[in-house]
């Protein structure tokens, strides 16, 4: 999200972009955030940093995701109020709603139950950026607010099958299926479990308006409001990608939360956040951005 993020404020006419990369400036370590911001001195912080993955990723490292993403949000936050930045966007994540929270998943159950398993540590830990938030705001008086987006997908998205979300892991298994005549491509779980997504662009353009236009600490979803069963997004890239062979379900994988589809009401009252882009047209952009990658590449 963070390049959509980043085009936006070019195109809104924002003179001064600073973008601390993880070589120059590692979020984990105190003292580099502390040098991040004597170096740039902004006025507002998008905190959009995070290690991120799909659920084998969460699985094989819930340390990491935990310790890094509480890290880097914690002491950023921390030190933005002690340095005097005028307000910072702190970005959590649908992991951190309770695994059986009601569809559509409204601001108010946040606190309801624990987070699904396999992405709880992530989950938890990008949540201590809400208590901090409002920690913050009531005895600082602190200007920082909390997103809540859904599954993010679009062009530039992660394809390593190692780390991948679902989107792009499922694009990329269709693609190299197809040119290599596979009979059957094999997809995690059975295919039950519903997810909702946003394409990035959009996301980007929520982020944006919340930046200008909100100044509370309550949580706020942002998302596009339509849910779709794993099962129906795996036929729908099959059919998108040119892909005609058989889908194996692998029951023996975790289906992860059951469902996910978000409120988003709060988004449009708040700061006019509503996704305009459709599901099938963002998909397309995606599979196309890859396809070209995959051009340059060989």
């Amino acid at each position: 999200m963070g390049s959509f993020v980043t085009r936006r404020l070019q195109k809104m006419g924002a003179r001064e972009i600073f973008i601390p990369t993880v070589d120059q400036y590692n979020l984990v370590d105190g003292a580099a955030i502390q040098r991040m911001l004597q170096d740039s001195r902004p006025d507002l912080i998008i905190h959009l940093a995070a290690q991120v993955g799909g659920i084998g990723a969460n699985r094989e490292h819930p340390a990491e995701f935990f310790y890094n993403n509480l890290m880097m949000g914690v002491q950023l936050m921390h030190q933005a109020w002690q340095f005097g930045v005028e307000k910072v966007v702190a970005i959590g994540t649908v992991c951190a709603y309770p695994k059986f929270t009601p569809v559509p998943f409204r601001e108010e159950e946040l606190w309801n139950g624990y987070p699904e398993e396999t992405n709880a540590p992530y989950g938890l830990a990008k949540k201590m950026l809400l208590v901090q938030s409002q920690a913050y705001r009531e005895q600082y008086g602190f200007n920082s607010i909390f997103l809540l987006p859904v599954n993010l997908y679009g062009p530039g998205d992660n394809f390593d099958p190692r780390s991948s979300h679902v989107i792009p892991a499922l694009i990329r298994r269709f693609i190299e299926a197809k040119e290599n005549g596979q009979p059957e491509v094999v997809v995690w779980g059975d295919g039950s479990p519903t997810r909702e997504f946003l394409l990035a662009g959009d996301a980007a353009e929520g982020v944006l308006l919340a930046a200008e236009r909100y100044d509370a600490s309550d949580p706020v979803n942002l998302g596009s409001g339509n849910e779709i069963s794993i099962k129906d997004l795996a036929e729908l890239i099959a059919r998108l990608t040119g892909y005609e062979g058989r889908l194996a379900w692998d029951t023996s994988k975790p289906n992860g939360q059951p469902r996910r589809g978000l409120d988003t009401r709060k988004a449009e009252q708040y700061f006019g956040f509503k996704a305009h882009t459709s599901f099938e047209v963002g998909l397309r952009q995606t599979i196309d951005w890859y396809r070209e990658k995959r051009k340059q590449t060989v």
